[in-house]
């Protein structure tokens, strides 16, 4: 466990935060500010609550159900019903770190003292958080509009002491047991305060921070295996020069060319052995990965900004304002954020597709330069990396299904109430699933291509310092060079590893210096 503490105040929080908490599971604890606000907004909503006007999530129903008038004796039970029927989702359990996003960024808006809850409510759910209670949370269930709501009501169940979850051990127990063992009450339920804990997009915002740490780690693994394919397949950095990218300026563009010309670097391999076959221009998948690659980076730029306007907001409904005003609105609707989960699937498709491209001109003896048919040791006998290629295209065909948006489609719901929703939880499971394939796809480039260019090495030519240090890391890490066929799985999950826990960009920094 992380050792440090977050502290939630009343203006956001940080992706940076949604990371320590839900991956590292840092500790939470409210602001002095926070605490203040949350009181404030809560003397707003009692002085409304004892009104005789009904006003929205206070005295009334929900959705469809708004018209009703609820007397003040049935106002506790009203929010304990909301939570209880909320919770109505089916399938798979959700993983925990997404569970843990979802509950410190449902906090981060309760501290905003715009929700209108108590400063118990905010504080007994920091207490789950700290007691590394993960409530059980399902696959299906949120459309992604009032909120990602089913998932939000697993987890205020939680916080009522009823329902499941997941202890620190991992085991699954009732939740009112788990309190228990932790000593923290389960809250009772007041005017609001069971719509404000389920009103908010903090699932598929949560998935969205973590996709963007992941990608990111990916796009720079990404530079620096197009460049070892580049260098495998005795092909010419010239195209990488900064004076070529300066006339296209998109950011992202010029980085990845400048990634992969640091990774090239000294390499006796590129722009030199191009005269017994002569070649005008290499192959799109290895001239154009600056474009492509860099495409994805300022989709990804597009990404945080969107996330980061997120991260800042206070989304419920209705709202508590500073000048004391409730009201409704509907800044609940997920379309901001499944817009960009849906494009982060696209660029991850494309980047997955141009990665095999290149892996498979590597394998294949018409289009390698010299190098043996998939890399083999004894082509017929053996037969190499066939299959590793087999199992990158269907990575590469299961990403392009994944790139079908989510946020185009929409069910009415609730009476016709909710008639257009956002499916930005459908956007955000997609895309978990896409970036998962993505390390896959270019750890396969990263085991073909270190093949390759320790194959060149055999035949005396100079690979640079950078993809020297890559393949002493990959073979430290217990990843086989070339060598007679053999169980290919393990040093295939082991290069997933490798790439997924940022070990590739760890080991070439060193000789590039800081890759972007």
């Amino acid at each position: 466990m992380d050792m440090h503490t977050v502290v939630v105040g009343t203006s956001g929080t940080t992706a940076e935060d949604v990371i320590a908490v839900a991956r590292r599971g840092a500790r939470v604890e409210l602001s002095a500010a926070a605490v203040e606000a949350l009181s404030a907004a809560r003397e707003v909503v009692d002085a409304l609550a004892a009104k005789p006007e009904p006003v929205y999530g206070v005295s009334t129903g929900f959705g469809a159900l708004a018209g009703r008038h609820i007397s003040p004796d049935l106002r506790a039970q009203l929010q304990r019903n909301i939570v209880r029927s909320h919770a109505a989702g089916m399938g798979p359990h959700v993983e925990r770190e997404v569970v843990r996003a979802l509950m410190f960024l449902r906090l981060k808006t309760l501290a905003s003292g715009h929700t209108g809850v108590r400063p118990e409510v905010a504080q007994t759910m920091a207490d789950v958080l700290n007691a590394g209670i993960t409530p059980v949370v399902h696959e299906y269930g949120s459309l992604g509009c009032s909120g990602d709501l089913a998932p939000l009501s697993h987890c205020a169940l939680t916080l009522m002491g009823e329902g499941t979850a997941e202890g620190p051990d991992g085991t699954v127990r009732p939740a009112g047991e788990l309190l228990a063992a932790h000593g923290i009450t389960p809250v009772e339920l007041r005017e609001k305060e069971g719509l404000a804990l389920l009103n908010g997009t903090d699932g598929m915002l949560g998935m969205l921070v973590m996709a963007l740490a992941d990608l990111g780690n990916l796009y720079t693994a990404a530079d620096v295996t197009a460049a070892l394919s580049l260098e495998a397949l005795l092909g010419t950095d010239r195209v990488l020069a900064p004076e070529l990218h300066a006339i296209r300026p998109h950011p992202g563009q010029g980085v990845s060319a400048d990634n992969m010309l640091r990774v090239l670097a000294g390499s006796g391999l590129t722009g030199h052995h191009q005269d017994a076959a002569p070649r005008v221009q290499d192959a799109y998948s290895v001239r154009c990965a600056p474009q492509v690659n860099g495409a994805g980076r300022d989709t990804l730029a597009h990404g945080r900004l969107v996330a980061d306007r997120e991260l800042a907001s206070a989304v419920d409904n209705p709202v508590v304002l500073s000048d004391g005003r409730v009201e409704s609105n509907g800044n609940f609707h997920g379309a901001p954020v499944a817009y960009v989960l849906d494009f982060l699937a696209i660029a991850a498709a494309d980047l997955g597709s141009i990665t095999e491209r290149r892996t498979d001109r590597l394998l294949d003896k018409n289009r390698s330069h010299g190098l043996p048919p998939f890399l083999a040791d004894d082509a017929g006998v053996d037969s190499g990396l066939m299959i590793a290629q087999y199992t990158q295209a269907a990575l590469v065909s299961e990403l392009k299904r994944l790139a079908v948006p989510a946020s185009v489609d929409s069910i009415p719901s609730s009476g016709m109430q909710e008639d257009h929703v956002s499916m930005g939880w459908s956007a955000a499971r997609k895309l978990r699933t896409a970036v998962s394939g993505l390390a896959r796809i270019v750890a396969v480039e990263l085991y073909a291509a270190t093949r390759a260019v320790e194959l060149r090495e055999a035949e005396g030519l100079t690979p640079g310092p950078a993809a020297q240090a890559v393949i002493r890391a990959l073979r430290a890490a217990g990843v086989q060079g070339p060598g007679p066929d053999r169980f290919l799985a393990p040093d295939l999950a082991a290069t997933d590893t490798f790439v997924r826990e940022g070990k590739l960009v760890e080991a070439v920094e060193p000789v590039t210096g800081p890759l972007a």
